[in-house]
This record gives C-alpha cells, structure tokens and sequence, in this order.
C-alpha cells in the first residue's frame, strides 16, 4: 500500500484514530461488569482470609527478609486448629500505574480481606515475597502444619497495575520453577495501567470498571473461582559494545554473563568492552519506532502526571504522540535512508516445527529487513498489543497455509514477528485498516543492529521502553528464546 499524501495523511490518520480510541475506550470500561450476582462481602471474606498467625508471620519474615522472622506467632498446635481458606489470596498493587487509584483501592482490599494480604509493591517486592514470605509458608508446611500445607498448595496471586508491573510479579514467580519449589501460584489481574494488553488476553478487561467498590468484590470472587490458562514466557539477552542502559526498567537488569546462542556465529570483530543486560518478557518485544512513542509516553506521564490520568486520556496522549510521529512529513524514500535510519543487519530466525509439524525440522532463516523498510519490529506473543489492537490479526486458514505459519497461541512455543512502516501505517494497523508486515513466526530471533548517524536507539517489552546507545563500528546483539516453562494466569471470563 502507497503512502498517502502529505496534506491528507495528518487529518485522516487523526481522525481515524481518534474514532477507534474513543471506541476502544468506551468498551473498555467494564460496564458489562456491573451486572451479576451479588457476591457477600463475609462470605468472601472467609475464602481468601489466612490464619492470622500464618499471614502475619509470612508478613514478619517478609519484613526481616528471614524466613524465621515470623517464628513467635505460632503455638505448639500451629494452625490446625483454624479454619483453612479455599482461596487463599495475596493482591499486590502498584499505586503508580495507570490512573493511579492504587492507595484507595489498597485501602479498599484491606478490608475485605487483611492489611497482611495486601501488598503495596512500593514497600514490599514480588521479589521478597517470593523468597521469604512463601518460604515462611513452605517451612511451616514442611513442619506439619495441616493449614500451612493447604494455603501454600491452593494460594493464588492478585496483581493490581498494568502490563510492566504484572510482568514483574510474574517474572518473580518464576523462581519457583527454576527452584522446584511448585506449585506456582497462578495470577489474576486488576487492570489498573495504560495498554492492560496481558489483561485483556486473559478475560479481565482493558479497564477497572467505574462502580470499582462493587466491581473489586467481584473481581476478587473471579481471582479465586476463575480457570487457569497458561502463558508462554521469552528470555531476552542482549549483548552491547560499551555504554549502557540509563534508568533501565524492572522487565531489564544487567548481566555479567552474556549467554548468546553458540550455534550463531557473529561475522565481525568483538569489541573489549562488551556489556550484557538481560529480561523476560510475556507479551512483546519491540524495536524501533513504536518504542520510541512509547518511551515519550512514559516520560511525559512522570513528569507531568496531570496531563496522564486515568486510561482515557492515557490513550489520547499515547495517540498524540503517534499522530505526531505520523505526521511528520517523512517520505517513503526517506524513511528507507540508511542515513537517516538505524541499520538492521540482519534478523536471524529459528524456527522449531517439531510440535506443529514433525515432518519439518528446525531450519536457520537470515532475512535482510534493507529491502522491506521497516520502522518498528515486534516480535509478539499475544493477540493484544497497543491497547487491546492485533496488529497480526485474524489470518484465514489459506493465508497461513501459504506462508507456513500456524494459528498464534499464547501458549505455542512461537512468536509472530511482524514490522511497521512508518507512522501512519501503524495507525491504521492499530485501527485495522491494513495488517502489519508479516515476516515471520520464530522460537528463537536474533536481531543484530548497528547506528547511522542515529546513536541511539529505542526498545520496550511489555510497555516498559528504554533508549539504547547504538555503535557504527560494532554491533548490539538482541537474542529471544522461550523459558522451558510456562506461566500460570488466572482466566477473567
């Protein structure tokens, strides 16, 4: 599709996308949610409350980050004697997502199930709960106590924030797999941050509904009864010459060791001074020109929170800065400058069949992105992406069978790798006007980059973006490969 012309591009992108935003963010707001059965506030109470000598040593221990630190709550009996919950639950909420009603549903929370319950990701890390309260829980259990046993078996976990905070408590969680210390607890979401896209994927809606004080009840009845789904998990390692990340976000941390795939030899001279960083992301990875939207996004909502309040105007902000981008007159031939642009080498693709169709066997694809033209690259795991859209879509079974790929699944083993042209396709690919660029579905990707006259460049996993220092001399190395195991969510609908 020809790009359309200048003059006409800036009104009818706006106009589109304004249309489709107010749409998306009607619908939204959950007020189909509002209907149901009346859920008893005591009766919920009784399924989600612990004994409070378990919950509030599991706090202690937490606190003092030993795992005995709660040992002078329990008598000789333990807590056999107490009634044991039949959905044990603990909520963490990020009070600085999204519209920022944390602290008062914090409050909320606390009443209809403990102040020990309720975690306030500001004072206690997923990270801490993982390896002290839960293994507070595991000890006792291990000890004998009947209701110890049962709460660790059944526990469940509410995370209250966007996609960013609800890719954290996952990740955390994923320490138990690694450990063998399972089960592992699934999650249920309160979509609470800007895109909700995990959110949306698993039955919770892109928004908390307006009546949030019956709608909380709800949500936490939904959390204990709901089924559970699984969720494919991608390790992310890149490998760069010097510099580093600055302020880097919870999904990315830096690495001593830089475990890149051996089997995929690097055409050129290491430099000596190579740093690593390294993350796990659940929905997508992106590079380019959507991140970099993104990263503008971010940073005007903490400096300037007033003008960021609330999914609503989240969304309209978010399209301003991509409206912005589209209509910044930049021409088809322009945007393909390698002057102008950052290089994409080359994108490896490795692509394991075994599962899908045995007769095929994994192959390496290299594929050179200078021909296509491409201003973002998204390697996708589900069908929500910038605020519930599907830039993938809903292939037909014939397209599929023409290219080779398999209908996409959260839970497949496979990636949908896919790019953007410039500003104003994306938009209409946000507002399924056309499809993205299909390029390819991939159980492990490599991206290899290099700077033009552009010395930075712009990446985010799962909405939390960060700008990256890019070499003219040496390349920065980006390798995606699944987890070996899966995430457990709690499923909304």
């Amino acid at each position: 599709m020809d790009s359309p012309s200048a003059e006409g591009e800036s009104s009818t992108t706006a106009l589109v996308v304004a249309r489709s935003s107010m749409m998306d963010s009607i619908r939204s707001l959950g007020l189909s949610g509002l209907a149901g059965v009346k859920i008893d506030k005591e009766e919920l109470t009784r399924r989600l409350l612990m004994p409070q000598n378990l919950r509030v040593a599991m706090l202690d221990s937490i606190k003092k980050q030993d795992i005995e630190g709660g040992n002078h709550h329990f008598h000789l009996s333990g807590s056999d004697d107490v009634p044991c919950p039949e959905s044990p639950m603990v909520v963490f909420i990020n009070p600085r997502s999204g519209g920022r009603i944390g602290p008062v549903l914090k409050e909320r929370l606390q009443q209809l199930i403990s102040e020990e319950q309720v975690f306030d990701l500001q004072e206690v890390k997923p990270h801490d709960f993982v390896r002290y309260g839960l293994a507070c829980l595991e000890k006792w259990a291990n000890n004998g106590d009947f209701c110890a046993k049962e709460i660790r078996k059944n526990i469940r976990v509410l995370v209250a924030g966007g996609d960013g905070t609800v890719g954290w408590v996952l990740g955390c969680l994923g320490e138990l797999n690694q450990k063998g210390r399972e089960p592992v607890p699934p999650v249920a979401i309160v979509p609470l941050g800007t895109g909700n896209d995990l959110s949306r994927s698993f039955g919770w809606g892109g928004s908390f509904p307006f009546a949030w004080k019956s709608g909380i009840k709800k949500t936490l009845h939904r959390a204990a009864v709901g089924p559970i789904s699984y969720l494919d998990s991608w390790h992310f390692v890149m490998e760069m010459p010097g510099g580093e990340v600055d302020d880097p976000p919870h999904s990315l941390h830096a690495t001593e060791v830089c475990c890149l795939d051996k089997t995929l030899e690097i055409e050129e001279d290491v430099p000596d001074n190579v740093n690593g960083y390294e993350g796990v992301f659940y929905n997508y990875f992106s590079i380019g020109m959507d991140a970099q939207v993104a990263y503008g996004f971010h940073h005007l909502r903490n400096e300037k929170p007033y003008l960021a309040h609330g999914p609503f105007t989240n969304k309209y902000c978010s399209q301003g800065i991509s409206l912005t981008e589209a209509s910044l007159g930049v021409s088809r031939e322009s945007a393909c400058s390698v002057n102008q642009q950052v290089y994409f080498l080359s994108v490896h693709l490795i692509v394991s069949w075994e599962e899908v169709f045995p007769e095929f066997h994994a192959e390496s694809v290299s594929l050179s992105l200078n021909g296509i033209c491409v201003r973002a690259i998204i390697a996708l795991n589900l069908h929500n992406y910038g605020s519930g859209r599907n830039p993938w879509g809903d292939l037909k079974p014939e397209y599929l069978e023409k290219k080779g790929f398999v209908e996409a699944r959260a839970d497949d083993g496979i990636l949908e790798i896919l790019g953007l042209k410039q500003g104003w396709h994306a938009s209409f690919v946000m507002v399924k006007l056309i499809s993205a660029k299909h390029i390819a579905q991939a159980s492990l990707v490599r991206l290899e980059i290099r700077g033009g006259e552009w010395k930075d460049v712009f990446m985010q996993m799962d909405g939390e973006p960060w700008k990256l220092p890019i070499s003219k001399d040496y390349s920065t190395l980006v390798e995606i490969q699944k987890v070996p195991f899966q995430s457990l969510m709690v499923n909304g609908e």
